[in-house]
């Protein structure tokens, strides 16, 4: 049986730590700032991530691009060369056209390499749920599993990660076009904070808003603990440089859910140039999700 590597993209916002430790790559998407592009490093070997928040914060528009067709050929080739098949988890494709064009490099590639194997997972989610999906991957691979259980499985469970999380504003989230909310929820926000899951299609969904931080707290801590469904084994935590309110919502968190571990990291560009600065998101495997979020 042929080992496999394990790819996702700038989405997944796993530290370099995480990466080391289960041996998850990922292949790169691009930002842009005053017309100069820059590779979407989850290491913010560009800009900090302070220096890239405070561009943000002083009005700059931050656009992202989708993984470039060159760099999946690249590293594909790269893997398959080496006598690795490739499973590649991708950004929900309600979010990026990235896991399409994936897909379409994979057909090309297995017509040249017909004794390797491609799997394309479209993830229906970004940032720590679709990281803590590489990593169930990863988890898998070390057992043995084959690269063929491992996509199937994680193709089965892909809807069980839940999102619950917050933005500062929900501006960046409607410029971007990453947010899927009726116009009355929009009418009404002063003072308001929205909560926002991943729905079952990969929309971002403003589905309540709750009055004031501490009630958006509150609220997160609540429905992880229901979605979790009483196994609390690990909790993500990822935000836009605001550390201090991540924290806020960890210790909420547990304060009604015992989770064995926490991992928090800071949002990587391409989803911080989405949600903006001061997003706090907060993940956990448990029940599926149902909702689809509609106007």
């Amino acid at each position: 049986m042929r080992g496999f590597v394990i790819f996702a993209d700038s989405t997944c916002d796993l530290g370099k730590d995480l990466r080391d430790k289960y041996n998850i790559d990922y292949v790169p998407m691009n930002y842009v700032v005053d017309d100069e592009e820059y590779v979407a490093s989850l290491d913010w070997e560009s800009h900090s991530a302070k220096e890239f928040y405070d561009i943000m914060r002083g009005g700059k528009r931050v656009f992202t691009t989708q993984v470039p067709k060159n760099r999946y050929i690249e590293r594909f080739t790269e893997a398959i060369e080496q006598g690795k098949d490739v499973l590649y988890i991708g950004c929900s494709s309600a979010l990026s056209g990235s896991v399409n064009t994936a897909k379409i490099v994979a057909k090309e590639l297995l017509e040249k390499y017909p004794q390797a194997k491609i799997f394309c997972i479209d993830s229906l989610c970004s940032s720590l749920g679709q990281g803590h999906l590489a990593i169930v991957a990863s988890n898998m691979r070390s057992e043995g599993k084959s690269i063929d259980e491992t996509a199937q499985f994680i193709e089965s469970i892909k809807l069980k990660m839940n999102q619950r999380g917050t933005v500062e504003s929900m501006n960046y989230l409607a410029r971007a076009g990453r947010i899927k909310a009726s116009k009355a929820f929009f009418g009404n926000l002063f003072g308001v904070k929205p909560l926002i899951i991943s729905d079952r299609i990969g929309q971002n969904y403003a589905y309540k808003k709750v009055k004031g931080m501490n009630n958006a707290r509150l609220a997160i801590a609540q429905d992880i603990k229901d979605a979790a469904d009483g196994v609390y084994d690990m909790l993500y935590i990822s935000h836009a440089d605001c550390e201090e309110e991540a924290n806020k919502i960890k210790d909420a968190v547990l304060s009604v859910a015992p989770f064995k571990e926490v991992y928090m990291n800071t949002i990587a560009p391409i989803v911080g140039a989405s949600v903006g600065p001061g997003t706090v998101i907060a993940y956990c495997y448990g029940k599926e999700v149902t909702i689809e979020g509609k106007e």
